[in-house]
This record gives C-alpha cells, structure tokens and sequence, in this order.
C-alpha cells in the first residue's frame, strides 16, 4: 500500500503503552497501520519527527465559541475560524462548544453547522443548553437526528441569575425532568454546579464588607465559595442517579466539589469529573486579579493541590478550557461588574506538559488519557482520541523539551489575552494534524485548512 501521509523517527503515545518507538502510516484521513522503526514503507509525503512526541490530537469537550462578547454561538465563518486558530496552536483537532439560546435548536441548528464549517480549521461538535420547555420537548431528536447527546444546565439559573446569558429560570424539578429525559433516549447531562440562594447570602455578606471589591480574586471566591459548587455536584448526583442518567459534572475547581463528585460515583452514580488548566495553575493569590474572575472562583492553594492529586490518582477523568474568547474590556468595572471567563486554547496542552509531566512527574500517558482518550469515551466521539489502526489521524505533535513564553503578541484567540502571559512553559506544540491534513506545521497556521473541519454526530451508545 502506498499512504498518503508517514510520521518517521518520532515516538507515539499508544493505548496501554505509552510513548512508544514507532512510525505512523496514514491513509484517507485514518490512521492506517502502526509500524516498527525503520519498516519499509511508501508515502506520498514523510514527515520526519525524530525528537518528537506524537500524541492524540486533544479533544476540547468545554469552551463557548461565539461572535464578539456573545458566547451563545458563531455568527460568521470567521468566528469559528479564529477561535479554531488558537485550538490548533494549541494541539486541539476537535472541539465541543456549548451552543446556548431560548429558541428550540432545530429552528437554527443547521445555520450553526454551516457557519461553524466554514470557517472551523478542526473538527466539531456542539452540546445544546437545555433552558426552556420547548428544548427539553425536542432532546430525542437533538439525540437522535443531529448527534447531540450531552446536555447542559446552568443549575445556578434561578431568581433572575440567568439573565446576564438570557437565560430563563429553572429549578430542581426541571433538571429531574431533564435527567429523566435524558436517561431514556441515551443521553447525558453536564451541569453547572453552583446553588445560587447559598451563593447570594455569601455575596451580599462579602459585598457589605468589600463593598469596592478590593479584596479581587478572594473575594471573589468568598462571594461564592467551593461549598457552593459541592452542594450542587452531590444534588445533581443524586437526582441523576435516580433518573439513571450519567452525569459529566463540568469545571470542577475545588477539594469539597471533586470530593462530592467522588461520593456520588461511590453511591452507584456513573459520574465524569472535568477540571480545567487554570485551577490547577492559579489561586486567589494571582497577581492578575480582575482578570482571572471565572465562575467557578479561582480557589485556594490547597484546592489547586487536590485537583492535581485528582489527576494522578485517576478521581478526574477529563482537562477542557472553559475556553471564553471575550476580551479584556469585559473585564471592566471592578470585581463585582466584570464579566466571567478567559481563554484557554492555546495554553491547555502546553501548560500540562510543562506544569503536569516536567514539573511533577505526569506522565505523558495519563495526560493522553485526560485531553483525548477520556473526553471520547465520555463524549461518543468514537473515532477520535487514540493512536490505533481505524481511527482518524488526528494528532498533536510536540516537542515535551522546547522552552517557550506565552505572549500576548502571539495570542490567536480574539480574547487577545491569556492568563499565562509571561510565563515560560516547558512543552510545545509544533504540529497539528486534523484527519491527516496538516492544520499547523512547524508552528505556522495552514490557512488553506480554514472551513476544513467537519461536524461530527456522536454517540453514547
């Protein structure tokens, strides 16, 4: 056979192997065979990536990609194509936003496909927010017909708090409801996990003390502090549980919050935990301040530990960004008025690599298993997330010993910032591969590849 694509000289992380010598042959978009060192073989292009890591491309299951400061959706082809930009720097091959609205998602889910294909570099897919009666009245087919199973609730939605999204209220009846729901048609729920009646006693008690917020990052995470999230992580476990629906609980950010995750999957739930790079990375302590306000808050050192420990020990299944590409001037006003979120792209895989495996000792197979293995498997993207004979030929090239500094001049996202500014990271992307095709090579971006990517239907069944 003649490939169209061979990878030479490098080491592949492979299921229940790890980094192992190997060369990889690629053929219609798929990984066609895994050969020794050196094996005879013709290709219409080899690569030489002697030095080099080849991982899975990293699966982003948690961003918002959207149009200017709104997050609900893309609006232009160019939307997708420069937040897929930064997914590609950053070794992200596929990507699932959440797509957000109070109109029923069959009214315009074909308008967002297309959009999103024209100008997404990677492959896609999108979790729809369930928010309203009519929604909820349409997740069979959302299932179904568009291959949109996994569903997300902000559970915080209630006394007004969904407005700053445009969001209605909800309560704890419609997420049993959403549960059941999802539970018969082979689905799952992704909540938000904050009770937002505990977090306003909180606030109003912190304001009246820091009424200017000048306490920033920690007042922030007092306004709404991990037993907040905890208290709505073990809710939503028990009503998932009892409507037999998995749970995949989103943004974990402290210990009481894994911990309650931990309770619920030891009382028979079937519970996925996610956390992101930046509460593994940063505390109330960063001098960023305003910057890093995200809901969840940035916690404590000691919560930042325990996710790590989560990591290690396997109780965290997944890494996603929580990606928000608004930029800075939605940072305005104090801590209290500004908006939440930041970007995180570029810096997900490199900040494990660097933070994770040369400064702690991760290693480069659990890091496989937290960006790409594990968010397929939970997310139905069957194709993706491994180096094996069949599956597409998405892949992260890196080199794990490159020393490089995030700057702000070289941010892709239209964020245009990153909360790692002026950091060195030991750990960089150096090619990115999208189903054989080269999105990025030797850190410059293939324009060609803009309106490349694909929507991908997944399945949890």
């Amino acid at each position: 056979m003649r490939y169209d694509l061979l990878l030479r000289g490098g080491s592949a992380v492979l299921p229940g192997l790890g980094p192992t010598t190997c060369e990889i042959a690629v053929k219609d978009g798929r990984i066609a065979a895994i050969l020794a060192r050196g094996a005879a073989a013709e290709a219409a292009e080899v690569w030489n990536v002697s030095g080099l890591v080849v991982m899975p491309g990293a699966i982003d299951v948690h961003l918002h990609l959207g149009h200017g400061k709104d997050i609900s959706r893309p609006r232009v082809p160019g939307d997708a194509a420069q937040e897929s930009a930064a997914a590609a720097a950053g070794g992200i091959t596929c990507f699932i936003p959440y797509l957000m609205a109070t109109d029923p998602f069959e009214d315009f889910w074909d308008e967002v496909i297309a959009v999103t294909e024209a100008g997404s570099r990677i492959d896609f897919g999108y979790h729809p927010i369930i928010s309203t009666e009519a929604q909820l009245a349409g997740l069979k087919r959302y299932v179904e017909e568009f291959g949109a199973p996994s569903f997300k609730i902000f559970m915080n939605n209630r006394g007004g708090e969904g407005k700053r999204l445009g969001l209605p209220d909800i309560d704890d009846g419609f997420l049993l409801r959403l549960c059941e729901t999802v539970a018969a048609h082979g689905g799952m729920v992704c909540p938000h996990p904050e009770t937002i009646e505990l977090a306003w006693v909180r606030r109003k008690q912190i304001m009246a003390q820091d009424p200017e917020g000048q306490g920033g990052l920690a007042s922030w995470n007092a306004s709404r502090p991990p037993f907040v999230e905890a208290d709505a992580v073990q809710r939503a476990a028990l009503v998932a549980k009892e409507a037999g629906a998995p749970l995949y609980i989103v943004h974990t950010s402290s210990a009481e919050a894994l911990e309650a995750a931990k309770r619920g999957r030891q009382a028979g739930g079937k519970v996925w935990v996610e956390t992101c790079p930046h509460y593994l990375t940063h505390d109330v302590t960063w001098e960023g301040g305003v910057t890093g306000k995200i809901n969840p808050p940035l916690r404590e050192e000691a919560d930042r530990e325990a996710l790590w420990r989560g990591l290690f020990d396997g109780s965290i299944d997944t890494v996603a960004t929580d990606h928000v590409h608004r930029d800075l001037s939605g940072k305005e006003g104090g801590i209290w008025a500004a908006s939440p979120g930041c970007p995180g792209m570029e810096t997900m895989l490199p900040v494990l690599l660097s933070e994770g495996h040369m400064k702690r000792g991760l290693s480069l197979a659990r890091i496989v298993e937290l960006v790409a293995t594990n968010p397929a498997k939970a997310m139905g993207l069957h194709r993706k997330g491994a180096i094996a004979p069949g599956m597409d030929a998405d892949f992260a090239i890196v080199d794990p010993g490159r020393r490089w500094t995030v700057t702000r001049d070289g941010v892709l996202s239209s964020a245009g910032y990153s909360i790692y500014e002026g950091w060195t990271l030991t750990g960089q992307v150096v090619h990115t591969i999208v189903r054989g095709r080269a999105v990025m090579r030797d850190g410059a971006l293939d324009d060609t590849a803009v309106g490349s990517g694909r929507y991908v239907p997944r399945s949890l069944v």
